[in-house]
């Protein structure tokens, strides 16, 4: 396995780039191999250097972004890189786009410098897991069913995927409630017995929050996806038990099915008897 995840920074922010650069280069296991101040510059160093993770800028000079997430897509690379994406812009439009163009994760700035090097770790550790099949979500319809032990990786990965292909923007704090909640109820779904009472408070400990706001921003991430997400991947997901057209499905109701479907896609047993 490689030592450390080589990152390339794309920010025409000379101050904030070094900025980055400087942080990054002091964490254990990670360490920037290149700098680009535009995109035509970050195609040109995306070929030369070939890093694990791009952390790219939506606005720049030249070339933009999105148009750094399209050139990629239409190049024939031996190994594309994982794409975290950064701007002021927070919307819904931007980050579905960006989303839809292969980007892993999409952070508005002001941001916590560690959750960015958290958010690093865990795409490249998806790409490590995912690497050992041939499918991006595991579905595995052919392959062995995995054992309980070391299963983790896989359900963070199932749960991001199918996140990513509903349409929830990334960048919403309901985007890692839900996450957080639909991983815990596979893990325990005792915890799914009251999500008011136990659920709820769960995921507000581990992001040091209220279940209220646990609540509300779920609810709005799921509005989010229902008006803006993909329509197509919600019907296939959701099939007759929800209905796209009437309307979204309420926070016990969302994260009930998306677990159910996680467990069949991974053949993971209910887990009752905790």
């Amino acid at each position: 396995m490689k030592e450390e995840i080589s990152v390339l920074i794309v920010d025409d922010n000379v101050e904030f780039g070094d900025l980055l650069n400087e942080y990054i280069n002091q964490t254990e296991g990670i360490n920037v191999i290149g700098k680009a101040r535009d995109g035509l510059q970050a195609i040109e160093m995306i070929q030369l250097l070939k890093p694990d993770v791009v952390i790219l800028d939506v606005v720049m000079p030249n070339l933009d972004g999105i148009g750094v997430l399209e050139k990629v897509n239409s190049m024939q690379l031996a190994k594309k890189p994982l794409f975290i994406m950064l701007s002021a812009i927070g919307q819904d439009l931007f980050v579905q786009q960006a989303i839809a163009l292969g980007a892993e994760y999409y952070i508005v700035k002001p941001f916590d410098i560690d959750v960015l090097i958290s958010r690093i770790r865990q795409i490249y550790r998806e790409r490590l897991t995912t690497s050992f099949t041939d499918s991006k979500l595991i579905t595995r319809s052919s392959q062995q069913k995995p054992k309980t032990q070391g299963v983790s990786y896989n359900l963070e990965v199932e749960v991001t995927g199918l996140m990513r292909d509903i349409g929830i923007p990334p960048n919403m704090a309901g985007y890692q409630y839900i996450r957080e909640a639909i991983i815990l109820t596979i893990n325990n779904a005792k915890l799914f017995s009251s999500i008011t009472k136990v659920l709820y408070p769960e995921v507000a400990k581990k992001f040091n929050t209220t279940p209220q706001k646990v609540e509300r921003s779920i609810r709005s991430a799921i509005e989010s996806a229902w008006n803006r997400g993909n329509a197509d991947s919600i019907d296939a997901l959701f099939g007759y038990t929800i209905n796209y057209s009437r309307g979204k499905p309420t926070n016990s109701e969302f994260i009930a099915m998306m677990a159910d479907r996680i467990r069949i896609n991974l053949g993971i047993a209910q887990r009752n008897d905790l």
